[in-house]
């Protein structure tokens, strides 16, 4: 009987024991959870934290073309570089347009400028270089003008208002004598009807020759003649598309 009550009094202090480590084992689950949900609130915290630093941070341009610097190497140009110099390059080309048409605008006219000057037969506006200026007359292009004006011995780009009256009658002599100071390519009549000579041909003179040469034609009867005649295409041009007269028919067919 005694064994039995010992033993009996024996097993109360090893359960309580045993509740206590139970305890304290739940305390610390406790604990850990704990520290495992405020780390997990801090992260959380930190993330928005970050996100709401990102949205008030917008990224700038400049750090992008820093970070583009950077990768580049320095013995190599970058592109921006290189349209920035280009624009800075056609801003300078305009400025200075700009300057050279205020200065011609500004340039003060002498009071013996003309405004228009007549050269066989033809006004020609004073404000117009030697060389554009001498091409409103009929028969007379770029190459013959620069010749005219080089064998004158005047500047090419000079103002036909700021000719005299001198180096005007200079021009006006030049120009009736160029078939002689002219070579025969240059020439706008060559191997005349008449004579066989090359000439040079100016104003009114072209369509005075012009109709006198096609009425011989017409009179001795040739190929040209008859064509000029007939209104139909001199130099071999097709007549069945092209060059058509009247009403368009198109195909009508024959009747019984």
């Amino acid at each position: 009987m005694k064994d039995t009550s010992e033993s009996e009094k024996e097993t109360p202090e090893t359960s309580v024991s045993d509740e206590v480590e139970h305890d304290k084992t739940s305390e610390d689950s406790t604990s850990i959870n704990n520290q495992s949900e405020k780390t997990s609130e801090e992260t959380i915290e930190d993330e928005t934290e970050k996100s709401e630093d990102a949205e008030e941070k917008p990224i700038s341009m400049d750090s992008k073309s820093d970070e583009t610097s950077e990768e580049i190497e320095p013995g190599e140009s970058s592109s921006t570089d290189e349209t920035t110099e280009t624009e800075e390059k056609f801003e300078e080309k305009k400025v200075e347009a700009k300057d050279k048409k205020e200065k011609i605008k500004g340039e003060k006219k002498d009071k013996d400028f003309k405004y228009i000057v007549r050269i066989s037969n033809t006004d020609i506006n004073g404000e117009k270089n030697l060389v554009y200026g001498l091409t409103t007359i009929k028969g007379i292009g770029v190459h013959m003008a620069t010749l005219i004006a080089d064998t004158a011995g005047i500047d090419r780009y000079t103002k036909i208002g700021d000719l005299k009256d001198s180096e005007v009658e200079k021009i006006q002599e030049i120009i009736n004598t160029v078939n002689r100071k002219a070579p025969s390519w240059m020439v706008n009549h060559r191997k005349d009807y008449e004579t066989g000579e090359d000439i040079h041909l100016v104003g009114s003179d072209i369509d005075m020759k012009l109709r006198d040469e096609v009425n011989i034609m017409k009179k001795i009867r040739s190929y040209r003649g008859i064509r000029h005649e007939r209104g139909l295409p001199v130099r071999g041009q097709r007549t069945r598309s092209n060059n058509r007269k009247g009403l368009a028919l198109g195909v009508s067919k024959k009747r019984d």
